[in-house]
């Protein structure tokens, strides 16, 4: 009997809100990366996007642990000789609160167009306010689950 593979149209997808404050990163963004992927459905496939969409808000209230508040740096290249730019993870969570959520749950996610399709369903908002109250968002579980 073959594996029954769900049709674009037969994906039903919904919308999560998840409170960042006082979550340690890393814990908060593999969670969202799963829930972005579809893991938690029983309908899951490797190869297709079945997963929902996420609403993460107080980013700028995600916690970090360790020194990792001082010594991690953000690094990327503008494509120019001499464009690497650095920024503390201090500073990042300072002037762009929203990147840092969203480059960890990226770094989770495929390195290819279905991964870039899925991070798309992920809006990050600094404050506690979102203009996502039409789409119903349904309340994840404050903290993960440890199993």
């Amino acid at each position: 009997m073959p594996t029954p593979l769900p049709k674009e149209t037969e994906i039903l997808r919904k919308w999560f809100i998840v409170d960042a404050e006082g979550q340690v990163l890393g814990r908060l963004a593999s969670r969202v990366a799963s829930i972005l992927r579809g893991k938690h459905k029983p309908t899951f496939v490797p190869h297709l996007d079945v997963g929902d969409h996420v609403v993460v808000v107080n980013a700028a209230k995600v916690h970090l642990t360790g020194r990792k508040l001082h010594d991690k740096l953000y690094r990327w290249h503008s494509g120019y000789i001499g464009g690497l730019r650095e920024v503390r993870a201090e500073t990042m969570l300072k002037t762009h609160p929203e990147r840092v959520i969203e480059w960890a749950v990226q770094g989770m996610l495929p390195k290819n167009r279905l991964g870039r399709a899925m991070a798309k369903k992920m809006k990050v908002y600094r404050g506690a306010t979102h203009p996502h109250q039409a789409q119903r968002p349904e309340t994840l579980a404050a903290k993960v689950e440890v199993r």
